[in-house]
């Protein structure tokens, strides 16, 4: 038999080349976007005020000395008071993911350094 004159290419070679447009779609797991969040024991920033519906990712440090927690309120009657998502027990320095499923509307972040209160709170929109 004849030998093809056609070089051929490593499996290796092949194989990371039809793995990179896979690759390069891959996000944190969570399917929206992440946005940061610094809690302190006086403060609560929120990095990003402006969200687009659907899944998002409130990736929360705690700079202060006290443990903290988040929560994401969504509007009842004239306040903020139904719990959509929270993260308990977030250690001083220490950091954790809180992902809510948003739809389009008004909502606040709250840090409660301590555990307590109703928090130092942020307000976020929807859209």
């Amino acid at each position: 038999m004849p030998m093809s004159l056609t070089p051929r290419v490593p499996t290796l070679v092949l194989a990371a080349l039809l793995a990179g447009p896979v690759l390069a779609g891959c996000t944190d797991g969570s399917g929206g976007p992440s946005v940061k969040v610094t809690a302190s024991d006086s403060s609560c920033e929120v990095a990003k005020t402006s969200l687009s519906t659907g899944k998002t990712t409130f990736a929360v440090h705690n700079t202060g000395s006290k443990v903290t927690e988040v929560y994401v309120y969504a509007r009842s009657g004239s306040g903020f008071t139904t719990t959509v998502e929270e993260a308990e027990d977030i250690g001083p320095g220490t950091s954790r993911d809180l992902t809510a499923e948003l739809s389009a509307g008004t909502y606040e972040v709250a840090c409660k350094p301590g555990m307590t209160g109703d928090g130092i709170r942020t307000r976020i929109s929807v859209k």
